[in-house]
């Protein structure tokens, strides 16, 4: 099972990827749901890291719909991501009417291409899931990151085993939205899902006493033990699959 760890600075990939991670997806402004990292920082994991990098493609925090102009940026930033040797970008763009706006998706997929592309969450603010999963799979995208429509993944658990099911071979479902070790094994049971996303971060605040009140927001970071023992729990899982699986 692939693990997908969100990361906002160099030091967190590096503890992803020392724990076990197959790839992280970089952020920068994690606290308004991620937005598109500075080239610098691009670079600086890319140098980092051996595990696959995706990158966010989102121009500001807010809703999902865009302005010719945010697209503009979209593609431009897409380029540059390609152009630091990435291996994904994330990504998602809706209409006003909370639909995948598929022309529009379309046209950024191609810019992206080779590189794989997943659609973000922007998927569970769409009013009908079953027909989101539909356009996102005519835009060509290669997996959804979604929590089923819900606050988190335990909550959507039915919704993305159904999406799940209806997307068999022609794309790929991962599970996200406050999955942890804890109940990494209930969601994976329930769903049937390959690949999971998580955070794993924590805010440094909660750590160092002296970064008071009054010295602004405090930074998140990835811890490797965390990392590990998520992994540890998704290969427990697999080897259960494994051994139930008929001879």
């Amino acid at each position: 099972m692939d693990l997908e760890v969100c990361v906002d600075s160099v030091e967190s990939a590096i503890a992803s990827e020392k724990g076990g991670a197959t790839r992280i997806e970089l952020c920068s402004a994690l606290s308004e749901g991620g937005i598109t990292p500075s080239a610098g920082l691009i670079s600086a994991v890319r140098a980092s890291l051996s595990i696959q990098q995706f990158v966010i493609i989102r121009p500001r925090g807010g809703d999902f719909v865009y302005s010719a102009c945010e697209l503009q940026i979209m593609r431009d930033d897409i380029l540059e991501a390609k152009s630091r040797r990435v291996d994904g970008v994330v990504l998602g763009v809706l209409t006003d009417t909370n639909s995948v706006d598929v022309a529009r998706m379309r046209d950024l997929v191609a810019v992206a291409r080779p590189l794989q592309v997943t659609f973000h969450k922007a998927f569970d603010a769409c009013e009908d899931l079953d027909r989101a999963l539909e356009d996102v799979i005519r835009c060509g995208v290669d997996r959804i990151l979604t929590s089923g429509g819900q606050p988190d993944a335990i909550r959507g658990a039915a919704t993305i085993a159904r999406l799940q099911k209806k997307a068999g071979n022609r794309i790929k479902i991962m599970a996200g939205g406050g999955i942890r070790a804890s109940n990494l094994r209930a969601i994976a049971l329930q769903t049937g899902v390959r690949e999971v996303h998580s955070s794993l971060s924590q805010n440094t605040a909660s750590q160092s006493p002296d970064q008071g009140v009054g010295n602004g927001p405090q930074p998140y970071r990835v811890l490797e033990e965390d990392v590990r023992a998520f992994r540890s729990a998704l290969d427990d899982i697999a080897r259960e699959a494994k051994l139930g699986a008929p001879r």
